[in-house]
Formats: structure tokens, C-alpha cells, sequence
């Protein structure tokens, strides 16, 4: 059950690397105000979620404490990252408040997960 929990957390990382890459990607078209919302971000928030899902059940499965207030707390910053990739998906350009708070949110996440022991 280990090296399946650690298979999900890998590919969770992959998730928050494909959804921070894509962000760092146009943060020079961001400057210009002409920012979109690439696919690799919305496929990284997908990742998340569905890994994110599968780990917190493996580590019930496999008796381990999970903390749902801070499982919950990611769940909800993340349902908003992706609510936002998703609806701004198709728009040629996207303000830069809305693709400032993506960034933002996902950088408060991984800062939760690794902080919030």
C-alpha cells in the first residue's frame, strides 16, 4: 500500500507542476495583459484533484490519521482554481486579477501542504 500511496504523491506533484508550469509560463504575456489559461494548467488541476482524492482514500484505507480540516481547506482552494482555469479556459485573453489568483491559490495550497503538519 506504500509505494501506491507514493505512486499517487508523485503523480500529485506532477499535477502541481503541470498547473504552476503552465502559470509561470505566461507570466511574460501576463505583463503584456495578454495571459491565457493554457490546457497543462487545467489538466494539472485535474490531477490534483483526482490524486489528491485517491490519497486521502489510500491513506484511510491503510489506517494512516488523515487531517480533513486541512484536506478540506486544500480541497476548497483548489475547486476554486479550477472552477477558474475551466469557465477561462477558452477566452483568448484573461484578466489579470483572475489569473493572478490562480497562481496565488495554488502557491497558498503547496504552502499548506507543506507547512500544515
Amino acid at each position: 500500500m506504500d509505494v501506491l500511496i507514493h505512486v499517487f504523491v508523485g503523480l500529485h506533484i506532477v499535477g502541481i507542476g503541470a498547473l504552476l508550469g503552465g502559470f509561470f509560463s505566461q507570466l511574460k504575456a501576463a505583463r503584456a495583459g495578454e495571459a491565457r489559461m493554457i490546457p497543462a494548467m487545467l489538466h494539472g488541476a485535474l490531477t490534483m484533484l483526482v490524486t489528491g482524492v485517491a490519497l486521502v482514500g489510500l491513506n484511510q484505507a491503510d489506517d494512516n490519521s488523515v487531517n480533513t480540516v486541512k484536506i478540506g481547506i486544500k480541497l476548497a482552494l483548489l475547486v476554486v482554481i479550477l472552477g477558474l482555469v475551466y469557465v477561462k479556459r477558452d477566452e483568448e485573453k484573461v484578466e489579470s486579477a483572475a489569473f493572478g489568483a490562480v497562481g496565488a491559490l495554488t502557491t497558498a495550497n503547496i504552502f499548506i501542504a507543506v507547512l500544515w503538519a
